[in-house]
């Protein structure tokens, strides 16, 4: 098992910028793939950002070029630079990390407002 918390939240105007961070206890040894998810009001939760244990990040296009996902496997935790925020970036953002495609484990959500 794998517990997840996400910090980093907050309210923040058009164009700032938010860096989220998870941090990630139990058996992570196992961990492979990490990645942040997001889920807006009236919405499904959606995919924002992977990153596989030792390879290149992949990126949802509506935040390519102003997020970075990054991973520290020695202090495992998990970051999302967010830059240039806009308004449709606003949702809870959830980190999730798997053993395998089969199971997954997820942590309980960050709030992201952006607004003016």
């Amino acid at each position: 098992q794998v517990h997840l918390v996400e910090s980093g939240g907050g309210l923040v105007q058009p164009g700032e910028s938010l860096t989220l961070s998870c941090a990630a206890s139990g058996d992570v040894s196992r961990i492979s793939v990490m990645g942040w998810y997001r889920q807006a009001p009236g919405k499904q939760r959606e995919l924002v950002a992977l990153i596989p244990p030792n390879g290149k990040p992949d990126y949802t296009d509506s935040v390519k070029g102003r997020f970075t996902i990054s991973r520290d496997n020695a202090k495992n935790t998990l970051n999302l630079q967010m830059n240039s925020l806009e308004t449709e970036d606003t949702a809870i953002y959830y980190c999730k990390a798997e053993y395998s495609a089969y199971v997954g484990f997820w942590g309980r959500g960050t709030q992201v407002t952006v607004s003016s």
